[in-house]
């Protein structure tokens, strides 16, 4: 597993497929703050949650210039399903060989039921608009997680 990011760090660049049969590149988006959230599958109760919760706040944190990210393993084609069925409004990418997961420190060893498994690490990591790491949460909840960044982003 690599390092997790800390406030001050560069954030590593990256370039994946979204749902849309585009491309997302991080340095594409230089000149926004950018939200970038790691979930282990769509389509599952709690990444299901995480991503409406997001989708239903990105008007207002847009107006606070901030775009969203959500990055899981899945096939662009199964989170254009998750879409879909969700009424999601956020860009969803897909990185299936984890590279960049890993590379955010989203990837690694986690517990799970008591165990201890390889996985995505839920992780939210927020990149000012000169690139570099202004906040990075790890093993966060998916459920309030939204309402919770907005007070230690003090939106309102």
């Amino acid at each position: 597993m690599s390092e997790r990011l800390s406030p001050g760090d560069e954030a590593p660049d990256f370039t994946l497929p979204d749902d849309q049969g585009g491309e997302v590149t991080l340095s594409g988006l230089r000149g926004r703050k950018v939200i970038v959230y790691f979930y282990p599958a769509a389509m599952t109760p709690g990444c299901t949650t995480q991503a409406c919760d997001f989708s239903d706040n990105i008007s207002s944190l847009r107006g606070e210039g901030y775009e969203v990210l959500g990055i899981s393993p899945d096939s662009p084609a199964k989170l254009a399903k998750f879409r879909e069925k969700d009424g999601l409004t956020i860009t969803l990418l897909s990185d299936a060989d984890r590279a960049v997961m890993t590379s955010w420190g989203a990837f690694g060893e986690k517990k799970l039921y008591g165990k201890t498994v390889e996985g995505v690490i839920r992780s939210t990591v927020v990149v000012d608009e000169q690139g570099k790491v202004s906040h990075a949460w790890y093993n966060v909840k998916a459920t309030g997680h939204v309402a919770k960044l907005r007070r230690d982003l003090g939106l309102a």
